[in-house]
């Protein structure tokens, strides 16, 4: 999803209610801060918080075996972690993995749940994102079926880039074969593809966004399908 940057600090879900229920709900939250690699919760753990990122961002991976996983999902400032609390559900259905370092608002599940019954709106919000992630979730299994690795990883970068509020960011080919169910040489011979472009420059883990209009022109449709659906239920991210 290609969102306009917002504000350092902020969770567009949240910035986006109403006055009073804002207030309300912020007076709740905790500030924590998310730490690369760190892992918030393992598939079938049972859900004892919910964290909206406000400048960090955390992969939802789906272990597939012993040997695979795959990341359905990615949760910046534009969403939140613990959607399967508004369907009375407490068991993580995903691996939640912190790929950017950063802050996130957080609350317990007994306080979110309270606020969650006060208010109507943060109601109405969370399930129109839970929407926009179902969405999101079957658009990247039909992504990784069917499009190239480049385009893919294409898609990966933009994705990143919108949540890293940043052009460079911390990546290693081993991270981004993981996240995408490929072998690393794939990921290395996709990488070199763009950078030979001149549309990223990458150096032991450090990439940077040089041209990001270029990205999108050889990213797959799946990044635009998803900025519109999110546009259109929740409205783009704006300053």
């Amino acid at each position: 999803m290609s969102f306009v940057p917002v504000v350092i600090g902020t969770n567009h879900l949240l910035a986006t209610l109403p006055h009073n229920d804002y207030k309300q709900l912020l007076a709740s939250c905790e500030e924590t801060e998310l730490i690369v690699a760190e892992t918030l919760y393992r598939a079938g753990d049972l859900i004892s918080h919910v964290y909206f990122p406000t400048t960090g961002f955390i992969s939802l991976v789906r272990p597939i075996d012993n040997n695979h996983n795959l990341e359905v999902g990615l949760i910046g400032h534009e969403g939140m972690f613990g959607l399967p609390l508004i369907l009375a559900v407490d068991i993580a259905p995903f691996d939640a993995l912190v790929q950017g370092a950063g802050q996130a608002l957080c609350l317990s599940k007994s306080v979110f749940l309270h606020e969650l019954e006060k208010s109507t709106a943060l109601q109405s919000k969370l399930k129109r994102y839970f929407y926009v992630v179902m969405s999101q979730i079957a658009q990247t299994a039909g992504c990784n079926r069917f499009h190239v690795v480049e385009t893919r990883l294409a898609r990966w970068l933009l994705m990143t880039h919108d949540r890293a509020q940043s052009d460079q960011f911390y990546v290693t080919h081993e991270l981004l074969a993981y996240m995408l169910g490929v072998r690393r040489v794939g990921i290395t011979k996709a990488a070199n593809s763009l950078q030979k472009k001149a549309l990223i420059s990458y150096r032991r883990g450090d990439i940077k966004i040089l041209d990001r209009a270029g990205l999108e022109a050889v990213s797959c449709g799946c990044y635009q399908t998803e900025k519109e659906i999110y546009e259109k239920i929740l409205g783009s991210v704006s300053n």
